[in-house]
């Protein structure tokens, strides 16, 4: 049965079938599932929501007898037992956490050229070689999904297919946490991410860099490599069933107008679909040969629009969750009237980050930087728009919320 509860009510074991708010304003990509994870608890209750409906058949019922302040109780001894098993993962400040994740992917990055490199001439890939990057990777996504994710998008053209492995890697990791995925399926996740472009490396560099448009023969040979990268990956030793997979079909979209073999919704199989996203979200917003990236939030709006017939709609979502409305590094013009760089997400909503104000449209200058947690009820202000920093001559956007100069790839 139905039952509508007050959120002081819920506890581990009760089977949560809506919660009362717009899939925007809350962290889970699902809106039914059962509650058994001390994280998940915490942060429903950290997200403003008043009430929840439940279903009793699946999961633990309201209980007669107990009260709010007793169950509250409960609640908060259930969190304290996490907190000393470990279960919960401490949150690692943006500035803090970008000191350490710009080490690990000027590292990753040496690691897969080299790897990619022997690759183009013979040499087999091991999963041994590649799991301690997805390790390293997938550790700093845990701390703070945002300074890595952020750092891996500033890529020089030149080096765009290796750090694109980086990214993706980076980026299957928080979605398949965002999923809620096991360890072992998170790690298979980084895998595929890091090794789905190695047929890049059977593609000619004029081909692959070319600033013009593509002629059709060329176009065909680049459509090539998923499946060369497939049979690289067939001769390596360790390489999962998932990387095998997502290797070969994150270009397949679910309307069967992808390649190599125009696959439809039901036949591509969830890695793959992750692939498809993430693949396509680093490449639209990085620079490239032949054009600029977009900025994060623009290409997210971009990424809504095709996802229709392009990418699994839930999935998708789930994505905008992993990296945000407004993802880390994007320019925003507040109802103050001023503009502020995305610091971080909060739990509370995709449409309340953290936000470094350093600039007056009024003025047309630089103010003071400082940082405002609009999810907080005392902080009135709000986002009314993303900005193009070119528009208003910002060249210094990743030094403003990573406090570090450009990342030396």
């Amino acid at each position: 049965m139905l039952i509508r509860i007050h959120v002081k009510q819920l506890r581990l074991g009760m089977y949560v079938h809506e919660l009362c708010s717009s899939w925007m304003d809350h962290p889970f990509w699902r809106g039914a599932f059962l509650l058994d994870k001390p994280h998940d608890l915490q942060t429903i209750l950290s997200t403003g929501i008043q009430e929840i409906w439940i279903d009793d058949a699946k999961g633990l019922g309201v209980e007669g007898g107990k009260d709010e302040q007793a169950i509250a109780a409960e609640v908060e001894t259930t969190l304290a037992q996490a907190d000393t098993t470990g279960k919960m993962v401490l949150h690692i400040d943006i500035a803090q956490e970008a000191a350490r994740a710009i080490k690990i992917c000027a590292k990753s990055k040496q690691a897969v050229t080299s790897m990619f490199q022997e690759a183009r001439m013979g040499k087999a890939l091991s999963a041994d070689d590649a799991l301690p990057i997805v390790e390293e990777i997938s550790a700093s996504v845990m701390r703070n999904p945002s300074a890595l994710i952020g750092l891996a998008r500033l890529k020089d053209k030149d080096d765009y297919t290796y750090m694109h492995s980086v990214a993706v890697c980076a980026l299957m990791v928080s979605l398949a946490r965002q999923l809620g995925l096991d360890d072992e399926q998170v790690r298979q996740a980084g895998l595929a991410g890091l090794l789905h472009d190695v047929g890049k490396m059977m593609i000619p560099l004029s081909i692959l860099n070319k600033p013009g448009k593509l002629t059709d023969a060329e176009f065909e040979a680049v459509k090539s490599h998923p499946a060369e990268g497939h049979k690289i990956l067939l001769e390596g030793s360790g390489i999962s069933d998932v990387a095998l997979d997502v290797c070969l079909h994150h270009h397949e979209k679910m309307d069967g107008s992808g390649y190599p073999e125009r696959l439809t919704d039901a036949q591509i199989s969830l890695y793959a679909k992750m692939g498809a996203v993430c693949d396509v979200y680093d490449a639209i917003t990085s620079n490239r040969p032949y054009k600029n990236g977009w900025e994060p939030a623009e290409s997210l709006r971009k990424m809504a629009e095709w996802s229709k017939g392009h990418f699994d709609t839930t999935i998708f979502h789930a994505f905008v969750k992993s990296v945000g409305i407004y993802p880390i590094g994007s320019l925003v013009k507040l109802e103050s009237g001023h503009l502020g760089v995305i610091m971080e997400q909060t739990v509370k909503s995709l449409l309340t980050p953290m936000v470094k104000v350093f600039f007056s449209i009024k003025s047309n200058s630089r103010i003071p930087p400082e940082i405002l947690d609009l999810s907080k009820p005392a902080c009135k202000d709000k986002i009314v728009s993303h900005e193009d920093p070119a528009k208003w001559g910002i060249r210094d956007i990743h030094e403003l919320w990573s406090g570090m100069p450009a990342a030396p790839w």
